[in-house]
């Protein structure tokens, strides 16, 4: 009985499996130009990319990213695999496999920066390099900007344009006793207690809501829906989705007055 084992969402026991007979036959029909036969060696051979793909699975891209590069390598291999050299196809493909992941790892960046903003950044690095040679300070953005030429703004922004990320689980300090992580150092003026208690009171207040106004206060807000379309939904006319939608939002000021002026037990 085979076993059953998913790796990004194939199960491996599924994949068939060739003879060195079978795949020496198979390859001469590929380069014969049979696209069927070419479509059924890639297949066969997927386990190939499965198993470097493991290697990987700790890094910062998903498995599925990983996945795909590691399949560009393996069609890669296969079109350009010649029997001549007298090799197996495993020991040609995987190298092909591993080097289309770690092309996507090196280069792989979701965000693509344009060539005049890298050229910038590196004008602006060359001026900085200039400008502390033989002095014992930090020059600052303006002066970089000043000799270049170019605005305050435009440094600035190709400079962190090219600025490797940060993770917010990166320790600034850290000792045996304790670490102090990037995310420790950032403050969040939105969500303040009284924020965090407005919340609070709101999530309380929509909970006391009938199903019906619930059902339009979502449509309206959450769905982004007319108050027409969801007369038409809901089977009641746009005069009665107006009353309730209004009758709601005065219940919910009504509840959320009276959680503020409810006495707190600390």
């Amino acid at each position: 009985m085979k076993k059953k084992v998913t790796i990004c969402g194939i199960d491996t026991s599924t994949l068939p499996k060739l003879t060195k007979k079978e795949s020496d036959e198979l390859m001469k029909k590929v380069k014969q130009g049979d696209k069927i036969a070419r479509r059924r060696y890639i297949m066969c051979n997927m386990r190939l990319v499965l198993s470097v793909v493991q290697r990987y699975s700790a890094r910062v891209k998903t498995m599925d990213d990983i996945f795909q590069a590691g399949c560009v390598g393996l069609v890669k291999a296969v079109d350009n695999f010649d029997m001549s050299y007298n090799l197996r196809f495993s020991t040609y493909a995987v190298p092909m496999i591993i080097g289309e992941i770690r092309r996507l790892l090196r280069e792989g960046n979701s965000l693509h920066v344009s060539r005049s903003t890298r050229d910038t950044a590196y004008l602006a690095l060359k001026a900085r390099e200039k400008l502390e040679e033989g002095a014992e300070r930090q020059v600052s953005l303006q002066e970089i900007a000043n000799e270049i030429n170019l605005p305050y703004a435009d440094v600035k922004d190709a400079l962190d344009a090219i600025s490797e990320p940060v993770s917010l689980f990166e320790p600034v300090f850290n000792d045996d006793s304790e670490s102090l992580l990037v995310m420790d150092q950032i403050g969040d003026k939105k969500n303040n207690d009284e924020r965090w208690l407005e919340s609070v009171s709101l999530s309380q207040a929509l909970e006391k809501l009938n199903d019906r106004e619930k059902q339009i206060l979502r449509k309206r807000y959450f769905e982004g829906k007319t108050q027409t379309e969801i007369s038409a939904e809901v089977g009641v006319s746009q005069a009665q989705v107006s009353r309730l939608e209004k009758s709601a939002f005065d219940r919910i000021r009504q509840m959320m007055s009276l959680n503020e002026t409810a006495p707190h037990i600390n």
